[in-house]
């Protein structure tokens, strides 16, 4: 299993936000939102591991800025840390009013994804190698993320999150 880097799981998804997709006050409604970024996170799962994947969770999603009707949201995905079956991708969600020619930041959220063998079991993931500080800084993070994730979903206890440990631990 070849190792990659996150530049090899990068997606760009773009979308044009629809009278549909809106709701009473003309803005993207958050759950149209998060489908999309759904997506655009597991496509850069599947590159990564060359198979199908599934949503293990999604963190805390904070919308910024709203996307408003007519405008044109893009989205920016990519791998942070592989572990064993899991990926934690990071996702970046951008609006842009063309009229004005103006682009600004919506939110970011990261989403873990497992890959599955072809009888639907989690199957081991390759490597990812972060190349630029800006990668090494999110692949390190990944770690701590990862243990909080355990922690809150009731698989890991507070004892075992090295990482974590001084924020639960007296």
């Amino acid at each position: 299993m070849k190792a990659k880097n996150p530049k090899d799981t990068f997606v760009v998804m773009s979308e044009l936000v629809l009278p549909n997709d809106t709701n009473t006050l003309g803005n993207l409604m958050g759950g149209r939102l998060m489908h999309w970024m759904d997506i655009a996170a597991a496509i850069a799962g599947q590159k990564h591991c060359g198979c199908p994947v599934v949503t293990a969770s999604v963190d805390n999603v904070s919308f910024t800025s709203p996307i408003k009707l007519g405008n044109l949201l893009t989205i920016e995905a990519k791998l942070t840390r592989s572990f064993n079956t899991s990926m934690e991708v990071f996702i970046r969600v951008w609006g842009e009013d063309l009229s004005a020619q103006y682009k600004y930041l919506s939110n970011e959220a990261y989403l873990t994804f497992v890959a599955l063998d072809p009888n639907g079991r989690p199957r081991k993931v390759p490597e990812l190698i972060p190349e630029t500080d800006e990668e090494v800084k999110m692949y390190d993070g990944a770690l701590r993320r990862r243990q909080l994730r355990l922690i809150l979903g009731g698989k890991m206890k507070a004892e075992d999150a090295g990482e974590l440990r001084a924020l639960f631990i007296k």
